[in-house]
């Protein structure tokens, strides 16, 4: 299968970059999934990865729910590489703050200085640390709960995707959302 990746983009200039950082503050602040949204995934997800889900954050289902659509409109079907998409960052577990997320986010933009001035902060130090370990959490996790090695692959190398069919798309869906 050839998914086409074009259509998605990571901001290149500064202004995108904050456009799309604000863009994950409101939808993380806002983040809600449905009854329906969640009683759906009872038709594709085995008990243990539903487990793994409930787990998460709400932002992080909500964000995986959104990777899947992003994904599923790319031509993306292979239940395995959804669910990757879906559970990709059940390692950063749900006591994983705001705050520490935007530090981790200013980090990737600004340079590793950004976290040293913030992680003497109550709760930051863990919470920056879980941020730091979540692709490797995730991964082992998602292996843990039955996933495939091509999702749990999928999931390790969120940031570095290697997989020559679904790799490119599945970082641009989750950099999308």
């Amino acid at each position: 299968m050839t998914v086409r990746v074009r259509a998605l983009h990571r901001p290149t200039d500064s202004l995108g970059w904050w456009s799309a950082k604000v863009r994950q503050f409101r939808h993380h602040v806002v983040a809600r999934v449905r009854p329906e949204e969640r009683s759906g995934l009872t038709a594709w997800l085995t008990p243990a990865q539903l487990s793994l889900f409930d787990a998460m954050h709400v932002a992080d289902r909500r964000h995986g729910l959104d990777v899947v659509a992003t994904l599923r409109a790319h031509g993306v079907t292979a239940t395995d590489v959804l669910v990757a998409g879906l559970l990709h960052d059940c390692g950063k577990g749900a006591s994983v703050g705001l705050w520490p997320r935007v530090a981790w986010s200013l980090s990737e933009a600004y340079g590793a200085q950004v976290l040293g001035a913030v992680s003497w902060l109550p709760g930051f130090g863990a919470a920056l640390d879980r941020l730091r370990r979540h692709a490797a959490e995730s991964a082992r996790l998602a292996a843990i709960a039955g996933c495939t090695p091509r999702a749990v692959a999928l999931i390790r190398e969120q940031g570095a995707p290697t997989d020559p069919e679904f790799g490119d798309v599945f970082h641009l869906a989750d950099e999308a959302n």
